[in-house]
């Protein structure tokens, strides 16, 4: 009886155990591998924006309240030494995360642990390319790119005018950062073609010039002025602060920024008989595996190039045929040949707040509502390109805002290269609705973000593109329907309503 009544004991307390503690051990061990993830992220964020005041003010509008605090309010300053120190941080964070058991996380946090690993790895592949990288190509270098996030930074506080300031004042030891990254690259006989090099020094001297300066015009001054106007305008600075703040920021782009950049000029021009090869990466000894490596990081896409070459010819082909077929449609149906110069003219709408509004409210029958996942409205402050970015602008750019300001969204339209009528519609398209403004906001209420804020620092190009390329096709239809209701009819706008019905179906 006492051997049974011992069995019957440590059944029931093996029973117990099974059904009571180990369930809360298990838990519990969820619990640590998750808290730790959540720790294992948030201790990259910070060692990846404590040193870069730039990017943390567009990742993070107000990164105090995130836990995240500025080292120094300066821009990141390259080293062969803090290359090399970054890397190895990267490797002690993959090193730690690869002790994590990534089934006891839940469904976001395991897709932002192998994106994680993901992008870790491939930082990590690109340290075998340490000059490859060009920061100043005379397509979309900083030399340009630089100036143009400092016309978009954008002013929340007072402090944030603080750290801008700051962040010029800083540009003399950044731009001795990039000319001793490009120093070295002559040195390793990767220096960049002496045609680039010509072109990016001449964009150094056209694109902040002592006479703008002097007359008040630049757009560094321009945008500067708005923004602070905006804050006298919310009660958030007193015009003594304003006027104050002017004169910093002249004195520091007279005497910071534009000897920088005249300086930048003359150090691409003393370098640009060094480059030693001609035709582009595939005559750099590791070219072909560097493009390689760009392919994979831009899309995402573990496709080989042989695979992404086999997949875009079948793609161009098929491509070819629509549009044969396109054309033959049109042609059968009015007698004529395309053109949508007539529908650029005759364009129904032309106010690109009124654009926008009248996507939002077609893509409602293909997508899904914002309104479905938050109650707060979507703001988009929507401008023109000031005039002197222009020539250094895209068609128009979308801005994506801080996690913690989602809803005020920026667009700009660079007026030198978008034309008005169908051309404008579509491009909104691209940039806000169905486009990228609406993929990101709808993105980041879906993965949540603020829980996890390192998601804000992946970017895939290929994703993000590709889904506005999407979304700008089926614009067309958009506009198509837009052609009919201004007519009552096809009538007349036919011919027109039938381009953009045909453009969209490619």
């Amino acid at each position: 009886m006492k051997n049974i009544f011992r069995k019957r004991t440590h059944l029931f307390l093996c029973t117990l155990f099974l059904c009571i503690f180990l369930p809360a051990i298990l838990l519990c061990s969820h619990c640590f591998d998750r808290a730790l993830f959540h720790k294992i992220t948030s201790a990259y964020v910070q060692s990846s924006l404590e040193h870069d005041a730039l990017s943390l003010h567009f990742v993070m509008a107000y990164p105090n309240l995130q836990g995240i605090h500025l080292k120094d309010a300066a821009l990141p300053v390259y080293s062969k030494e803090a290359s090399e120190a970054s890397a190895a941080s990267r490797q002690k964070f993959l090193s730690v995360l690869s002790f994590l058991d990534s089934k006891k996380l839940n469904e976001e946090e395991r897709y932002t642990y192998d994106l994680l690993c993901d992008r870790l790895a491939l930082d990590l592949e690109e340290s075998d390319f340490s000059y490859y990288e060009e920061p100043l190509s005379p397509t979309s270098g900083m030399q340009s790119e630089l100036l143009l996030l400092f016309a978009e930074y954008p002013f929340y506080t007072a402090d944030d005018v603080e750290t801008y300031l700051s962040l010029l004042q800083s540009v003399p030891d950044y731009v001795q950062g990039l000319l001793s990254y490009e120093s070295e690259k002559s040195a390793a006989g990767l220096f960049m073609e002496k045609e680039d090099a010509k072109k990016s020094a001449q964009q150094c001297r056209e694109i902040l010039t002592k006479e703008a300066l002097s007359s008040g015009t630049h757009f560094l001054q321009t945008t500067f002025s708005s923004r602070l106007a905006s804050l006298l305008q919310k009660g958030l600075l007193t015009a003594k602060q304003q006027s104050q703040y002017e004169a910093q920021n002249q004195s520091l782009l007279s005497k910071s920024v534009l000897p920088a950049w005249q300086l930048l000029a003359d150090g691409l021009e003393q370098l640009s008989d060094t480059g030693r090869t001609r035709g582009g990466l595939s005559q750099k000894p590791d070219g072909r595996q560097y493009y390689a490596w760009l392919v994979k990081e831009s899309t995402g896409s573990s496709l080989s190039m042989d695979q992404l070459y086999l997949l875009l010819q079948k793609q161009f082909q098929k491509t070819y045929k629509e549009m044969k077929q396109t054309l033959t449609t049109y042609q059968e149906l009015t007698g004529g040949t395309p053109d949508l110069a007539p529908v650029n003219d005759g364009f129904p709408l032309s106010d690109p707040t009124a654009i926008l509004e009248d996507l939002q409210n077609r893509m409602q029958q293909d997508f899904p509502a914002l309104a479905d996942l938050t109650a707060q409205t979507v703001q988009c402050d929507i401008q023109d390109v000031d005039a002197g970015l222009e020539a250094y602008s895209s068609p128009a750019f979308y801005m994506i805002p801080p996690i913690d300001a989602l809803m005020q969204n920026t667009i700009r339209i660079n007026r030198s290269s978008t034309a008005d009528g169908i051309e404008l519609y579509t491009t909104l398209a691209h940039e806000g609705y169905p486009g990228h403004l609406y993929q990101t906001v709808y993105s980041s209420l879906v993965c949540d973000t603020q829980t996890l804020p390192i998601r804000k620092l992946f970017s895939y190009g290929g994703y993000v593109e590709g889904w506005a390329y999407y979304t700008e096709r089926i614009s067309y239809e958009y506009a198509a329907q837009v052609l009919a209701e201004a007519e009552g009819s096809l009538g007349s706008s036919y011919p027109a309503a039938l381009l953009c019905t045909l453009l969209a179906q490619q």
